[in-house]
């Protein structure tokens, strides 16, 4: 069975991190494009965004961090995704991550990381060419 309509994206600001400016502009463009966004606010554990991204029927996950904690709850959201049995929703994220820690979490299954500069334009157009896409 296809799925049909638009691409559901949630995202989300997990931990501590109290900025949220980033992540508003993505969840608008995101939905500028045609796509229904779910924004949780801040403050979010990863169970509560896992918990919002399959309530929602998500088909990804969209983090913001500025924390620095993000080698810790990208993790945890990808291991809860697997508990529950939806690995099947993709996870990006973007905020202030160093160079060094992209390519670890794309190895622990982060499908994207988009660091300060990425243009919304290449984050809708990642969205609608890497969600949804059959292997």
């Amino acid at each position: 069975m296809g799925v049909s309509g638009p691409i559901r994206v949630v995202v989300a600001k997990p931990g501590l991190d109290g900025h949220d400016r980033g992540a508003k502009v993505i969840a608008r463009a995101l939905r500028d494009a045609g796509m229904e966004v779910i924004y949780t606010g801040l403050h979010q554990t990863p169970e509560q965004i896992v918990d919002t991204a399959i309530q929602e029927d998500a088909d990804a996950i969209g983090l913001s961090i500025l924390s620095g904690a993000h080698n810790t709850l990208f993790v945890k959201v990808l291991e809860l995704l697997k508990d529950r049995d939806a690995e099947d929703i993709k996870v990006f994220g973007g905020g202030i991550i160093p160079d060094a820690d992209i390519p670890p979490l794309k190895e622990k299954g982060v499908a994207e990381i988009f660091t300060p500069g990425a243009t919304t334009a290449s984050i809708v157009e990642w969205v609608n060419a890497n969600v949804r896409v059959t292997a």
